[in-house]
């Protein structure tokens, strides 16, 4: 069977679903820089539909606050591309899709729009899990580097993203 994206990006994909179906948790992403791909990967797999909810697709600072409801306030200060930024829209689409975990992807993808202290390369993600607090919030940036391509930019960010939303197995 063929598919139709990388290898790698599926395998780690069915590992989610999988994982998630034994532990009884259904799943979210909102994505700005990877535009779908995380949800794309997700569903590449047969039966994904019993983890899988939803794919909120943000990539304008307007779908994220109309979308997410991601603080105006909070892009102002901050940014698209900040831990702030991804850890309301990983909120946003937990409290939206009533999942029990629900991940945020934001970045600079390339080759332009980057900054000194955003530079392309630059990716965000943060993690939100029903009944957790904010003090257990789950962010990180990340910097893939600025002479990788768009393309290899988005799929590292696929595969983090993929990553967070495994279970912790020490709960």
């Amino acid at each position: 069977m063929q598919n139709l994206l990388p290898e790698e990006l599926v395998k780690l994909a069915e590992r989610v679903i999988d994982a998630n179906r034994k532990a009884g948790k259904r799943v979210a992403v909102a994505e700005s820089c990877t535009g779908g791909l995380v949800a794309a990967a997700l569903t590449e797999i047969a039966g994904s539909s019993d983890v899988f909810d939803s794919g909120f697709n943000t990539y304008s600072n307007t779908a994220k606050q109309n979308m997410l409801n991601v603080g105006d306030d909070m892009l102002e200060t901050f940014g698209a591309v900040s831990i702030a930024v991804a850890w309301d829209m990983a909120r946003g689409a937990l409290e939206k899709s009533g999942c029990d975990v629900a991940v945020a992807i934001t970045g600079v993808a390339g080759p332009g729009g980057g900054t000194e202290k955003k530079p392309v390369g630059t990716v965000v993600f943060a993690k939100a899990e029903k009944g957790k607090s904010v003090d257990d919030v789950v962010a990180d940036r990340h910097n893939f580097g600025a002479d990788k391509s768009r393309a290899d930019i988005r799929f590292q960010a696929a595969l983090v993203a993929l990553e967070l939303l495994l279970p912790d197995t020490s709960e």
